[in-house]
């Protein structure tokens, strides 16, 4: 029986980070919490080395954007451990430039077909119309400085959506399926962590479950989808 490749044994050691995060996301003992100092920071660096050593993705367009992007989640991870408006928007920024890679290697493989034809980039249209807006004006409210940062990270991560679902036809379907999925489980994702921070007064703590949960199988769909493509 052959032996697991290295690149599969780190996807299942992402698994099993990722399951433990988000399980620990969920608990309010200070114990749980400090736990996350080592498995939170740990999911970016082992899921980039399971795309890195997959010898199948040797040869994407989205294999360096991905990592990239990867490298800037692992950012946003480690500032979101900290409470705080500078941990915030440090972690934000960090998401940021990793959204920025990954619109960068998705629109290197885009669609010709007019986006006005597409029916999934009117529904990320609206679903930001409907978000992104009101989710800077609570940010704003709560603290001044954060409002503009909220809303161009909402447009950037809509803009990343968009640019997920209108690849070329040329990729493979399977990459095309997975890498749309996961960028909107991560629209999904930051929107329940903007909901939770800025338009509840005292959150259960489940709903953090429900941002790591949908964040961390965003990223593994994102990272499949380019070893893949």
């Amino acid at each position: 029986m052959r032996a697991p490749s290295t690149s599969t044994r780190l996807k299942l050691g992402y698994v099993t980070l990722a399951v433990a995060d988000t399980w620990l996301s969920g608990r309010s003992a200070r114990a749980a919490h400090r736990a996350r100092f080592v498995t939170k920071p740990l999911l970016m660096p082992v899921l980039a080395a399971s795309l890195a050593t997959n010898e199948k993705a040797a040869g994407s367009p989205l294999r360096t954007s991905t990592l990239v992007a990867q490298a800037g989640g692992w950012g946003g991870d480690v500032a979101l451990l900290c409470e705080g408006t500078k941990p915030f928007l440090a972690g934000a920024g960090s998401f940021g430039v990793g959204h920025l890679a990954y619109v960068a290697g998705f629109l290197r493989r885009r669609s010709h077909q007019p986006v006005r034809e597409d029916a999934s980039v009117k529904v990320i249209a609206g679903s930001w119309a409907l978000t992104a807006p009101l989710m800077a004006l609570l940010a704003g409210r709560q603290k001044r400085e954060l409002g503009g940062p909220v809303l161009g990270y909402a447009t950037l991560l809509a803009a990343m959506a968009a640019a997920a679902s209108h690849l070329d036809p040329t990729v493979p379907a399977s990459a095309r399926r997975l890498t749309a999925a996961g960028a909107a489980l991560f629209m999904v994702s930051d929107s329940l962590l903007g909901f939770r921070k800025f338009a509840m007064k005292n959150p259960p703590a489940e709903l953090e479950t429900a941002v790591m949960a949908t964040y961390t199988a965003a990223q593994f769909l994102l990272s499949e989808g380019a070893a893949r493509a």
